[in-house]
């Protein structure tokens, strides 16, 4: 009989599992009794929206058996808090980037990302303001460090820029946060 070769595909059942399995081990969320959605339910639209670069309200609106989008948030926000969620977001990234990453040094690298808003201002506190882009002044803003070998970037922190945030204070967070990691790196770029 011949053996067969592991399929090198990773199916996309598999990491949705794998990352809802990730955050329920370290974020986990308690509902209550008569609540009936799941934590799984929860962490498979926060993954699906992230996956695809969406929001959790499209997730839940073209997903038939997702709850309402106001649910999903209203469960998330009320559970966390952003540092911490970003705290364990960190971890769970850099776990796994730094057994990856090889033992010589590595060209680590930060950068911007502007999205876009067009709503309301006063319904979301989690608005950064910047020059005008498309049409608008008001965006949600994130920030990425990330380690690239072999033109592969492994992403080792993301943090969200609010009113009031500068990139300067964290640039600072980053090069603080690189301090503290076992990484040898030659090289920091900042976009």
């Amino acid at each position: 009989m011949k053996a067969t070769e592991a399929d090198s595909e990773i199916e996309e059942e598999h990491l949705l599992n794998f990352v809802v399995n990730s955050l329920d081990e370290e974020l986990a969320i308690d509902l209550g009794d008569d609540v009936e959605v799941t934590t799984e339910t929860l962490y498979e639209v926060l993954a699906g929206a992230s996956a695809g670069g969406t929001s959790i309200n499209h997730v839940c609106e073209t997903t038939g058996d997702s709850p309402h989008a106001n649910t999903v948030r209203g469960h998330l926000t009320e559970q966390f808090e952003l540092d911490s969620v970003e705290a364990v977001g960190d971890m769970l990234l850099q776990r796994d980037a730094l057994a990856t990453l090889p033992d010589r040094p590595v060209e680590v690298c930060a950068d911007l990302h502007l999205d876009p808003y067009y709503g309301d201002e006063d319904e979301t506190e989690a608005l950064y303001f910047s020059q005008a882009k498309r049409g608008t002044t008001t965006f949600h803003t994130y920030a990425t460090l990330y380690a690239r070998m072999r033109n592969k970037r492994y992403t080792l922190a993301v943090r969200q820029l609010v009113a009031g945030d500068t990139t300067s204070d964290v640039l600072a967070e980053f090069l603080e946060l690189l301090d503290g990691l076992d990484l040898s790196v030659p090289c920091f770029a900042a976009d």
